[in-house]
């Protein structure tokens, strides 16, 4: 769980309810004043709609489904990752690199059992390099069409507040002969400006970002793995490989528990 996530979500929340709470003399009712199915329905089911002609619904339900990462995002411990290659790296260095095909057979990322099996193969290291970046082009690929899905979210949520608010502007003028038409429009032209924002800022936005900085951790890990494959079939002593591989990570990081030398 990312508690920054929960933070920040709770946060808000208060935030609005007490920014409302203290212009209506904390009186919690009044935050009901700002619940109109109306306004609801344009900004939520017109981005939404802006949103499936945009993208394919495939892709719209694999976005919403990733929301949940921004809770429960995953872990991509780089100082692990080295500590793993260099394990490999002794174990071709005592075995040579056939070796490497049992112990590839166990591995759990399939990116990194790709790149290992490619080695024992005997493949050139441009083709496996070109491989194995290919398949991180393409992955990163798909991450941002993910991430691009709810920045249209972000961009279209409050466009379709202004024409909630130009909707209730006609209606409202109208209806200036009806004051209790002309109170439900006034709603439609102010709350729908609201909603917009409210879409966009507090949960479009930060979830976009949050997916794009999860794809980099991810992105990065597989480019120590790249290299460190490659050090591999060079035949790289696993102290220089080791040494190599931290200077990808933040150097409060390079002395992570897991880390290990050579032989």
């Amino acid at each position: 769980m990312d508690l920054g996530s929960l933070i920040g979500l709770v946060a808000g929340i208060i935030f609005v309810i007490l920014t409302i709470m203290f212009g209506a003399d904390m009186d919690f009712m009044a935050v009901g004043e700002f619940a109109d199915a109306p306004s609801v329905m344009i900004v939520i089911g017109g981005t939404l709609a802006s949103t499936l002609i945009a993208y394919p619904l495939s892709t719209v339900l694999k976005a919403f489904k990733a929301a949940k990462l921004i809770f429960m995002p995953p872990k991509f411990e780089h100082a692990e990752a080295i500590s793993r290659i260099i394990t490999l790296s002794n174990l071709a260095r005592r075995e040579g690199v056939l070796a490497l095909e049992e112990t590839a057979q166990n591995m759990d990322d399939p990116f990194l059992k790709k790149g290992v099996m490619l080695v024992v193969d005997g493949g050139d290291p441009e083709l496996v390099r070109s491989v194995l970046e290919t398949e991180m082009t393409f992955i990163e690929n798909r991450h941002n069409s993910i991430a691009s899905v709810w920045d249209m979210i972000s961009a279209s949520a409050p466009a379709w507040g202004m024409v909630g608010t130009m909707v209730g502007m006609v209606l409202l003028l109208g209806a200036l002969d009806d004051m209790e038409a002309l109170a439900a429009n006034m709603a439609i032209v102010l709350i729908t400006t609201f909603y917009g924002g409210l879409v966009a800022n507090f949960l479009a936005t930060p979830i976009s970002n949050k997916l794009k900085a999860i794809n980099a951790e991810e992105m990065l890990q597989k480019e120590v793995l790249i290299e460190g494959i490659l050090s591999i079939q060079a035949g790289e002593n696993p102290r220089i490989i080791e040494e190599k591989l931290k200077a990808f990570i933040a150097p409060a990081l390079r002395n992570a528990e897991g880390s290990e030398g050579g032989e």
